[in-house]
């Protein structure tokens, strides 16, 4: 399975103080360890326009905002409770085969480039 970063989950990253920091990293590693551990508690966002887009809770208030699919694990935003699950429920993953490219499209008409390998 690929595991992928987003730029938009380091810029929101950079957005938490830095106990929050800390314990998002901590959980970060652990689900590339084992995106599978049992101790991770995975919850399907069902008002997200991608149903592909599932919250991992990282501290009692801090949530992961991940894009999981059988071939990859994409870590997409962190923030907190309220916050996380809307921008996960405004925005849908899309792929542009020709470039390989990944983009998100935004509910509100914006555009953000996600980091990704190079396949070629």
């Amino acid at each position: 399975m690929q595991f992928l970063i987003a730029d938009t989950f380091t810029d929101s990253l950079t957005k938490l103080n830095n106990h929050e920091q800390k314990a998002v990293k901590t959980t970060v590693f652990d689900l590339q360890v084992n995106p599978a551990n049992p101790g991770m508690q995975f919850h399907r966002i069902d008002a997200a326009k991608d149903k592909n887009f599932w919250s991992v809770r990282v501290t009692s208030d801090i949530r992961l905002i991940v894009h999981k699919t059988s071939s990859s694990f994409l870590v997409c935003y962190v923030d907190h409770h309220d916050k996380a699950y809307d921008w996960a429920e405004r925005r849908k993953l899309e792929t542009i085969p020709k470039r390989v490219l990944h983009r998100w499209s935004s509910f509100e008409r914006r555009w953000k480039r996600l980091l990704c390998p190079k396949l070629w």
